[in-house]
């Protein structure tokens, strides 16, 4: 559980009544226009401040030329002001009372020792006065249930129950993108930057508790503190899934994430192994990371690693049926029942045992029949759905037939719709039904290794 004082420190982040933009902008090329922008167009419910000496208003809202000319102190500041005036502005806020602060600017540490200096500066600035501080070199902080988007993110999200922390803005504006491009939403997200003063393991705490975050998702890139890390990452695995990309495993990258956000790299070695003991999935690439995130957002937990693959081609059967074996997972054996009913409503010639080939003119019909009676053997753990277009394929019909037998949400059910436009709407369908679908079978069974490899962890952590 977040200690109480941390907890009371952290809400000011995600439900503060008011926020100041200190260095809003007139100019919509500029970050405090942006950030501005993007807080109106969330419906953010508090109090706006711009604060910019040399402006009336911006964006219809009047402007102050110092947070300490405000009436109120805000309970949040987000300081978008060149790097040198930061620790001048940090003092500002501690002198008006306020007690979180989101540093957008970015020079610090990352630039080398001068920067790390001045870091340290804004840090003193901070603990004189109590504030907490996220950043610097931050994109910002949302919470999509109380309408606050107070990044310079393009794309916004909608709301669900993944979080995310990340140590790249550039990564997690990324992600958010992607998120929205397949209406994935988030319930938080938090820009994390250099770690000045709160740190990834905070946030990973306080996410651990909030009822509105069911998944954690993140990029790291450096550790602070992997004794703490470790604790609070197998407290909140118990009960969250926790998917994360950790880069900086050559010397390359080490050296790389000094450059970017000062982060110093562990051994990648140790990293995995202290990841397999709290119960965290490791996604290697960016493309893991998104199905990893698609797959346990949507899915439910398998009960063991039996895999029933329901196909209208024999080609692709077999690429899944390499690829669950070689990922861990094991080809389900139908039980006498599941066959019989099989070889009684698909034609002759199709294959009844898993693979499951319904034939390349399968229609929805086909595919329901054989993912219901899939479903109902208390042999299979989970299913693949696939599908290539053929001529007399029905994309669509079919993608409702899957969504259908998913909704059940008893077990995993995962869709691979192989091919370009013939299939695109099919697969927007999914994604709305909240189906996790994939391009290619490889994708989507590495995803659900990661599932099984989490319930197993989780099934292991309820018997200790």
């Amino acid at each position: 559980m977040t200690p109480p004082n941390l907890r009371h420190d952290l809400d000011c982040f995600f439900t503060p009544h008011s926020i100041a933009i200190i260095g809003a902008s007139r100019s919509p090329q500029k970050l405090g226009y942006v950030l501005l922008d993007n807080l109106l167009r969330a419906r953010y419910q508090g109090a706006i401040f711009p604060i910019n000496p040399e402006a009336g208003e911006i964006l219809g809202l009047a402007c102050s030329p110092s947070v300490g000319r405000l009436d109120q102190a805000p309970d949040l500041a987000i300081v978008t002001v060149p790097a040198r005036a930061v620790a001048e502005v940090l003092g500002q806020c501690g002198e008006r009372g306020v007690r979180a602060a989101v540093v957008i600017t970015a020079g610090f540490r990352e630039v080398g020792p001068e920067g790390a200096r001045a870091e340290e500066e804004l840090v003193a600035v901070a603990r004189r006065y109590g504030i907490r501080l996220v950043g610097p070199n931050s994109v910002g902080i949302i919470n999509t249930t109380v309408g606050m988007n107070a990044t310079f993110a393009e794309t916004a999200p909608v709301q669900f129950e993944v979080g995310m922390l990340s140590q790249s803005g550039a990564v997690a504006t990324a992600i958010l993108d992607w998120a929205r491009s397949i209406e994935l939403g988030f319930s938080k997200f938090v820009s994390l930057g250099n770690m000045a003063d709160l740190t990834d393991v905070d946030f990973l705490e306080y996410l651990g508790d909030d009822p509105e975050t069911k998944i954690i998702v993140g990029y790291l890139e450096g550790i602070v503190d992997g004794r703490r890390f470790m604790a609070v990452a197998r407290k909140v695995s118990a009960t969250k899934p926790l998917i994360f990309i950790k880069v900086g495993a050559t010397e390359a990258g080490a050296r790389a994430a000094v450059s970017h956000t000062g982060a110093l790299a562990a051994s990648d070695a140790v990293v995995d192994g202290a990841f397999r003991q709290a119960g965290i999935i490791r996604a290697s690439t960016m493309a893991e990371l998104f199905d990893y995130t698609l797959c346990f957002a949507y899915a439910p937990l398998p009960a063991g690693r039996r895999v029933a693959v329901v196909t209208n081609a024999g080609g692709p059967g077999v690429m899944a049926s390499d690829a669950i074996e070689r990922m861990g997972l094991e080809m389900a054996t139908l039980s006498g029942e599941t066959l019989a009913a099989l070889r009684g409503r698909l034609p002759g010639a199709a294959a009844t045992a898993n693979p499951i080939d319904v034939l390349g003119d399968a229609g929805a019909d086909r595919y329901q029949a054989a993912l219901e009676l899939a479903h109902d053997d208390p042999a299979v753990d989970a299913i693949v759905a696939m599908l290539t277009p053929q001529r007399v394929t029905q994309p669509e019909m079919t993608a409702r037939v899957i969504s259908y037998v998913a909704r059940e949400q008893k077990k995993p059910v995962l869709a691979v719709f192989m091919g370009g436009d013939a299939v695109a709407r099919a697969r927007e369908m999914l994604d709305e039904a909240h189906v996790p679908v994939y391009a290619y079978p490889e994708r989507a069974v590495r995803a659900l290794a990661a599932l099984a490899r989490y319930s197993a962890y989780r099934r292991e952590m309820a018997r200790a």
